[in-house]
């Protein structure tokens, strides 16, 4: 019999460095849905995908992947975000424009590990 596809991503690890403090700033600074922490693994859902939150087995933390968060607002985002202190590396701006004219926008920020953070969005096309 063969196998069934593979589904959507379950869960992608970020190494944090205090886990609280990192907590602290996915629940409270970018509103992500806290769904439990675990002594020091502390889980988040994005959508669907959960985000778990673990300090590193040998105690550094080390560069990891971007974590592009969709938005529908990007601006609005953006500006809610500053105010709540998130520094931004730099304004959103478009990306991509695809032929059936929607765009692509992106702005970047760190998080309390350094680790490079975007909201992203797609736009619908301009009638």
């Amino acid at each position: 019999m063969p196998l069934t596809p593979l589904g959507p991503i379950g869960q992608i690890a970020r190494e944090v460095a205090d886990t609280p403090r990192s907590e602290r700033f996915y629940r409270d600074v970018l509103g992500l849905p806290h769904l439990f922490t675990f002594g020091n693994l502390a889980f988040f859902d994005c959508g669907g995908t959960r985000l778990f939150l673990t300090p590193p087995e040998d105690g550094t933390v080390k560069p990891q992947s971007v974590l592009y968060l969709r938005t529908e607002d990007i601006h609005g985002w953006h500006a809610a975000l500053a105010a709540r202190g998130v520094a931004f590396e730099g304004a959103p701006h478009l990306i991509h424009r695809h032929a059936d004219g929607s765009e692509e926008w992106m702005v970047f920020f760190r998080d309390p590990d350094g680790h490079l953070t975007a909201l992203m969005e797609r736009t619908k096309p301009k009638a």
